[in-house]
């Protein structure tokens, strides 16, 4: 008994400290990207006033587009978009995969068409630029995304991801990380996979803090938007 007392309050101690560790880890965390998220939604609000006045002028409302998308512990979440589409662009993808067996195939690969013919013009210069993107701050800050993590996925393409579904499925989804900056759309679907992988197993501050800026350099080289 005399042993085993001070063990015991040794391992009480270590767990303790454990604890206190990840709660502050998890502040942390919450306070750099609801805090990050709203400074970069005020400085850049005039240019989203910009870029919505340019949407309505050329194809109306509504502005943003919101697809449910897979967040953490499989929640279902609406990640937001500029809207890139024609009004009808679920109608239009139906009658296309139906009359193209390679387009069918490419989306049954990808989900996503390489020359989507629903992109609308100025759609297309916001996917190129990926500012379509920059509604999702708003995801940030209702807690249903970080500023960085793997890409929020469909129902069905979480399928895609096997035995690495339970990576994806314990980390919130991000507006940009290993795959943004890795290649992104050059990148096959298994790669992507991959990098989500080694994200998660590898993830910490610094590494979100260096993501963050690798995504301004890729943003502004346009590298891999399609």
């Amino acid at each position: 008994m005399l042993t085993t007392a001070p063990r015991a309050t040794s391992v009480n101690k270590l767990l303790e400290r454990r604890e206190h560790t990840g709660m502050l880890s998890r502040l942390m965390e919450f306070v750099f990207n609801r805090g990050t998220a709203l400074v970069i939604l005020i400085l850049l609000s005039p240019f989203l006033l910009v870029v919505a006045v340019a949407l309505l002028m050329s194809d109306g409302s509504p502005l943003t587009f919101g697809h449910y998308r897979v967040g953490k512990n499989g929640k279902l979440f609406k990640c937001l978009k500029f809207r890139t589409m024609v009004r009808d662009s679920a109608a239009r993808l139906e009658a296309l995969l139906a009359s193209s067996a390679e387009a069918r195939a490419e989306w049954e690969r990808d989900h996503k068409l390489t020359n989507d013919p629903r992109i609308t013009p100025i759609g297309n210069f916001l996917r190129r630029t990926s500012l379509d993107e920059l509604p999702q701050l708003f995801n940030v800050l209702r807690g249903e995304m970080n500023l960085v993590g793997p890409r929020p996925v469909t129902v069905p393409e979480l399928t895609k991801y096997g035995h690495v579904k339970r990576h994806y499925l314990s980390v919130m989804p991000g507006i940009t990380g290993l795959w943004q900056v890795s290649g992104r759309n050059d990148l096959t679907y298994d790669e992507r996979v991959e990098l989500d992988r080694h994200y998660v197993e590898h993830k910490n501050f610094a590494t979100d803090v260096k993501l963050l800026f690798m995504t301004v350099w890729v943003v502004l080289a346009r590298k891999g938007a399609k």
